[in-house]
């Protein structure tokens, strides 16, 4: 009887020891996992709000940006999609909660390590946001001159190389903005937030003002450099065509605050607003055929 005692305790602590080894392997997959997710996330905002006097524009707001995804940003009119861009870059203070880019809280840091934060992104602005006064040559080569100690020959080079990449011709180099359309614009402007190479690129309603050919060849561009160059793209967009198109994720602004999901979550989902904004008529005619024709029409027929 004694014996069979003493090996029951030895199978007990044996068993404990084995469920403690489990356990600590277990733990050791979840932190690995989480921090796994820290550095696959590039942006991540925690309890933002945006407020203008009395009027609320973000009350609460959580996003978190994977590495290498085209997240886009949609919303109605007045919901502050621009703001959340603009508040992300550091051109509007929130007045409240946290935003890291890159592992860094930009709301937290000096001036100098900002600017340094500040060379891992580009930023496309609608219109381009061109310096008029400058040609497309030169407002690329902008950014290397504040950034880096470059020959001018060299900086010539880079602007002729970014001019190339996004589909702009050699002799646009030596125009001004004036002299350019839209779609060139846009596309100088983006030449210039790809000058220094940045981990991350910002755009600001790409697409508006321009044909659907143009719109279309845009988001191509986009998609092709997304691929080639392995960038992060913060898209605010309100063209449905370039959601379908290229976004991975959606994050919709409604109510104050932010829902992000894919498009066939989006696609589900019964609010109000998000099941009009998709199942509208411009939504439904954005959409693949095959994705259309399983989706419920927003008004049925009589």
């Amino acid at each position: 009887m004694a014996d069979d005692n003493a090996s029951a305790k030895d199978d007990a602590k044996d068993d404990a020891k084995d469920d403690a080894k489990d356990d600590a392997k277990d733990d050791a997959k979840d932190d690995a996992k989480d921090d796994a997710k820290d550095d696959d996330c590039v942006i991540r905002i925690r309890n933002l709000v945006n407020a203008f006097g009395n009027q609320v524009i973000h009350d609460g707001v959580d996003l978190d940006v994977r590495r290498g995804e085209v997240i886009g940003i949609v919303g109605g009119s007045g919901t502050g999609k621009s703001v959340m861009l603009r508040t992300v870059v550091g051109l509007n203070r929130p007045r409240s909660g946290s935003i890291e880019v890159l592992g860094r809280n930009v709301l937290q840091m000096s001036a100098e390590e900002r600017h340094e934060l500040e060379t891992h992104w580009g930023v496309l602005f609608q219109d381009g946001a061109l310096f008029s006064s400058l040609t497309v040559a030169q407002n690329i080569e902008v950014p290397l001159k504040e950034d880096l100690r470059l020959s001018d020959r060299l900086m010539a080079e880079i602007a002729a190389c970014k001019i190339g990449i996004v589909g702009l011709p050699a002799d646009a180099a030596d125009k001004f903005p004036a002299q350019l359309s839209g779609g060139m614009r846009k596309r100088a402007g983006l030449a210039r937030a790809l000058a220094l190479d940045p981990d991350i690129l910002f755009l600001d309603e790409p697409t508006a003002g321009l044909d659907p050919i143009g719109a279309a060849a845009f988001d191509q561009l986009i998609k092709d450099l997304q691929s080639s160059l392995g960038l992060t793209v913060f898209l605010v967009t309100h063209d449905l065509d370039s959601l379908f198109a290229i976004c991975d994720r959606v994050a919709v602004l409604v109510d104050q605050k932010m829902r992000v999901a894919t498009l066939e979550e989006h696609l589900r989902d019964d609010h109000p607003w998000i099941h009009a904004y998709f199942h509208g008529p411009r939504g439904r005619a954005a959409q693949p055929a095959e994705r259309a024709s399983r989706a419920p029409a927003l008004i049925e027929p009589v």
